[in-house]
């Protein structure tokens, strides 16, 4: 009987390579003539963003457990449109397949796509980028 040995291959993704990948991202974001004015107008310190940003996807793809934050909340007072996550959701595809190999890539972009989707229905916008036309509940305005 012939024992074959599997090596797992190393992990690739982890918190460093994150942060590389989420600080790329956002000097795109902040320079994209349709998502740049949103993030800008309500993004202070580029900095602590990219950290927060940092943490919530290591807790997303790592299990880091180290973002707390509520990302309906955060969104939901911004002037958002489907084709605002849809460029949002282009740029990231973009910038995980620069930094990332392919596996990881596809893995970050399948979290994003489900966040976005997550997102565009709590946030009452139909998946075409058209709104819903019902209110969300706990929503003020």
């Amino acid at each position: 009987m012939q024992h074959t040995t599997v090596t797992a291959t190393p992990p690739t993704l982890d918190t460093p390579t994150i942060a590389t990948l989420v600080d790329h991202f956002y000097e795109k974001v902040r320079v994209d003539a349709l998502i740049g004015p949103v993030f800008n107008a309500v993004v202070a310190d580029w900095d602590v963003h990219k950290r927060l940003l940092t943490s919530f996807w290591s807790s997303i793809a790592l299990r880091a457990g180290t973002y707390r934050g509520n990302p309906m909340a955060a969104h939901r007072p911004l002037p958002i449109h489907g084709e605002h996550f849809d460029r949002w959701l282009a740029l990231w595809l973009e910038t995980c397949s620069e930094e990332l190999d392919a596996a990881d890539a596809a893995q970050m972009v399948e979290y994003a796509t489900r966040i976005g989707r997550s997102l565009k229905f709590g946030l009452g916008i139909h998946p075409q980028g058209r709104t819903l036309g019902m209110s969300i509940v706990g929503a003020s305005g």
